[in-house]
């Protein structure tokens, strides 16, 4: 994992799945269209975790680390899915679910009621606008849609402090690269 110095030690910490540049910068490129500026606190993104307890924060690195792929690993972007009030890019893969699902039984004793729910993985590129807004984005954004692939690299880690999210650091999907903090 790479250097963690940021964020208090009882901030709530988020688990994002770290994409390759290509895709971060496809999914930022949508998010700066179609959200709104004044809403936009954090970049495009893929929420593994909504907040886990920030004093678990090495538990939570050692727990990424032993459950992690051991390489990066490709998932399908395959659907555009509307979110009532947004839009979102839909992620599909059989490795990012049951990595998920193992870091939730690990962290079973310590998730809140949103991370309990099922998880749908998706990158949202536009919420709280009004349900016309929305579906005219999933409109335009459905007009030249194309299912492509993403490469998952890693997790990032951030420490919720109530406005733009402190970077933590990152665990690699590659055994023994990258550092934690």
């Amino acid at each position: 994992m790479s250097a963690a110095t940021g964020g208090r030690a009882d901030s709530p910490i988020i688990l994002t799945l770290q994409l390759d540049a290509a895709a971060m910068a496809r999914f930022e490129a949508a998010r700066r269209a179609h959200f709104p500026p004044s809403r936009t606190l954090v970049g495009a993104h893929l929420t593994l975790f909504h907040a886990l307890p920030g004093a678990l924060r090495a538990e939570i690195v050692a727990t990424i680390a032993r459950e992690a792929p051991a390489a990066p690993f490709p998932m399908a972007v395959d659907r555009l899915m509307p979110l009532g009030r947004g839009v979102a890019y839909g992620v599909s893969s059989a490795t990012l679910l049951a990595f998920r699902e193992r870091l939730a039984r690990a962290f079973a004793g310590h998730l809140s009621g949103q991370d309990r729910e099922r998880f749908r993985p998706h990158v949202t590129v536009q919420n709280k606008v009004s349900p016309a807004e929305a579906r005219a984005t999933l409109a335009a954004l459905s007009a030249d849609f194309a299912p492509f692939t993403v490469t998952a690299e890693g997790v990032q880690l951030w420490a919720y402090e109530g406005g733009p999210w402190a970077p933590l650091g990152v665990v690699s999907f590659a055994r023994h690269t990258g550092d934690v903090g």
